[in-house]
């Protein structure tokens, strides 16, 4: 539970989004223990909202090797469906695949990689 990876758009609330993200990965928990072992054993485990709060809606989802990814999205953008934010979330994780297959990056480490941040930030640009 500590993260690899985190992009915040506009950066000055940066440490804000750091607390949101680490309380949120408790709900994460909580929900995959709630599903207990039917959805385990599925492809991925798109968990959807999380939580909202004032500002902010916070989405999970999970991949079936435990790996977390938390999105954190301003909650006056309305034209954000839950499609789109699944789809957001299998290009992060066909994206992160294709780092954990990359022989020079150790895992666990924080990732630094071009394509990723490119894929990020096209995302981050496309929601804005």
């Amino acid at each position: 539970n500590y993260p690899l990876y985190i992009r915040s758009v506009p950066t000055e609330n940066e440490l804000k989004f750091h607390y949101t993200v680490h309380t949120s990965l408790d709900v994460v928990d909580e929900k995959i223990s709630a599903m207990g072992k039917a959805l385990v054993d599925q492809r991925e485990l798109y968990l959807g909202l999380l939580y909202p709060t004032e500002d902010y809606k916070v989405y999970g989802y999970v991949t079936n090797s435990k790996v977390k990814f938390v999105m954190v999205v301003d909650s006056s953008n309305t034209a954000l469906r839950d499609n789109e934010i699944r789809s957001m979330f299998r290009k992060l994780h066909n994206s992160y695949t294709d780092i954990m297959c990359n022989p020079f990056y150790n895992p666990g480490d924080r990732i630094h990689s071009r394509a990723f941040d490119t894929m990020v930030n096209s995302m981050m640009m496309q929601v804005c």
